[in-house]
């Protein structure tokens, strides 16, 4: 007995509509809704939102001038005018928190997105066009991370007279390129024997074009979780070379300064104002940009968690 055309097509399972929208998602959809489902990166980010947006409307809730001294408020304890007290030069404190706030989350942003700019242009050259080229950006790299970073900053920062904030971004990145031009230039490799790359080849795709429309594309996760985190280890290194004095200069208000400034042991003792809340911006934001950058690990790389 032969069996029924119409039960054996019956019997064949249907696709249902979920699993259709699922299939038809981009790699980037998927691990955007992967990343909407871990609650610590979603609370980090609105967190690191609300923390930009204070530093940014920073007039909204001070009228205090971050840099004005006044000799006549010198240390003073928290008031209605000064929240959180005076410094030992008069300025106010509340103000310099919240000024120098966007001082420090531009120098993270502005050295991570400068480095990411070198990272991504040597390494898409190594990767890209190995042989020489890649002997040579490679062999730069190796001598680049023999040198200790943190001697490497200070000897530049010491020989430069005068401090800006450019100048101060250009040094981070410049000294802090190669582990990001490495990552980079492995996830080229593994593409560039792809059969589609092999196609863009073969119909004549320039060189330019595979790169930006193929390899970048491929290689955007490891790129976006390792932006994150080098924001946040920016923001502790411009917080850590102010704080011994190699950061940016007095009188701009920084994270780090706010700690300098608070150097001493009467200060620590009986101001503790001073310093707890620059210590707490600067815990609170790299931990919350440290979840961020974990979740995008999570939503880019599945198996990382289960790893």
């Amino acid at each position: 007995m032969q069996p029924n055309p119409q039960e054996t097509l019956s019997t064949q399972p249907e696709l249902s509509p979920k699993n259709n929208q699922a299939k038809s998602k981009s790699p980037l959809k998927l691990a955007m809704g992967r990343f909407l489902k871990n609650k610590m990166a979603v609370i980090s980010v609105i967190f690191l939102v609300v923390i930009v947006l204070v530093c940014l409307l920073a007039p909204l809730f001070t009228n205090q001038d971050p840099v004005e001294t006044d000799l006549f408020q010198i240390e003073k304890s928290p008031s209605e005018e000064h929240i959180l007290g005076t410094n030992g030069t008069g300025q106010d404190n509340f103000a310099r928190l919240l000024y120098g706030g966007r001082i420090s989350l531009l120098v993270g942003f502005s050295a991570m997105f400068f480095t990411l700019t070198i990272g991504i242009l040597l390494g898409s050259l190594a990767g890209y066009y190995g042989g020489k080229v890649d002997s040579i950006i490679m062999r730069a790299a190796d001598i680049m991370l023999m040198l200790p970073f943190l001697v490497l900053t200070l000897t530049i920062i010491a020989i430069l007279d005068n401090i800006t904030i450019p100048i101060f971004v250009t040094i981070i990145a410049v000294t802090s390129w190669p582990n990001l031009t490495r990552i980079i230039r492995g996830t080229y490799l593994s593409l560039r024997e792809q059969e589609f790359i092999l196609g863009a080849r073969a119909i004549g795709a320039r060189d330019f074009r595979i790169i930006l429309r193929h390899f970048i594309p491929n290689a955007i996760g490891p790129i976006i979780v390792n932006a994150t985190l080098m924001m946040a280890s920016y923001i502790i290194i411009e917080s850590a070379l102010s704080f011994i004095g190699f950061g940016i200069p007095q009188p701009t208000p920084t994270w780090g300064n706010m700690l300098s400034e608070a150097m001493n042991v009467r200060i620590l003792r009986d101001h503790p104002e001073a310093w707890i809340p620059p210590g707490i911006a600067i815990f609170v934001t790299v931990l919350a940009i440290n979840f961020i950058g974990d979740g995008l690990r999570d939503a880019f790389d599945p198996k990382s968690k289960q790893r």
